[in-house]
């Protein structure tokens, strides 16, 4: 059950839920309200209107609207990470490991509660916890992206990442641009294309100690 479900079930007023519980529906009420207005234009009342809660029992969980956001975005920084990580880790034949790692950030930005708006389009990148959170999980997608590609061709470390760094970031604009352009090509489809643009340039690399791809 994700974070937003939690909360739809928790809605009503005045139920008392363990505290772990709690703070997922709040984190759950706080996505809704931060995806649809932003950072600056959420009010803690909002969110804890939308928790069905009192704003004590949400300022018991989160001192501030800030370290409510710093809350959310550590939890779907880390959800993207893993998304990528599960994804290098599910084959050994590159090619289809470049396909899977282009869909966990299709899938990321598709999934219906818009949690990808705060890590990739925040309002609040002026903000230094924030533009820390998002250019550290970009660092470590791309780190792991590049592990696999140094491992594989034999490349130095700071080639791999140079090419890591453009695959990772080419998968996240054009996975957003197909979301926000209500593109009628199909998420398989997009990722697809996308695979086969990457693929023809990575596969250039010969794997190391092989002759093969």
């Amino acid at each position: 059950m994700t974070a937003i479900e939690q909360t739809e079930a928790a809605r009503p007023r005045g139920t008392r839920l363990p505290r772990r519980a709690r703070r997922n529906q709040l984190l759950g009420a706080a996505q809704e309200v931060f995806v649809a207005q932003g950072y600056h234009s959420a009010a803690m009342d909002d969110i804890a209107e939308r928790a069905g809660v009192s704003k004590p029992v949400l300022y018991q969980h989160f001192p501030g609207k800030l370290d409510l956001y710093l809350a959310l975005l550590d939890q779907h920084c880390e959800a993207l990470l893993l998304a990528v990580r599960t994804a290098l880790a599910s084959t050994s034949d590159n090619k289809l490991r470049v396909a899977a790692t282009m869909d966990a950030y299709f899938a990321y930005v598709e999934d219906e509660g818009g949690a990808f708006r705060l890590v990739f389009e925040s309002d609040l990148t002026n903000e230094p916890a924030v533009r820390e959170r998002v250019e550290r999980v970009s660092l470590q997608c791309a780190e792991a992206i590049s592990d696999v590609i140094a491992e594989d061709t034999g490349l130095s470390k700071d080639e791999s990442m140079l090419l890591a760094v453009g695959l990772g970031g080419v998968s996240q604009v054009v996975a957003r641009y197909w979301l926000s352009s209500e593109s009628a090509i199909p998420r398989e489809k997009a990722v697809q294309l996308l695979t086969s643009l990457a693929w023809r340039g990575i596969a250039g690399f010969p794997l190391h100690g092989s002759e093969g791809h």
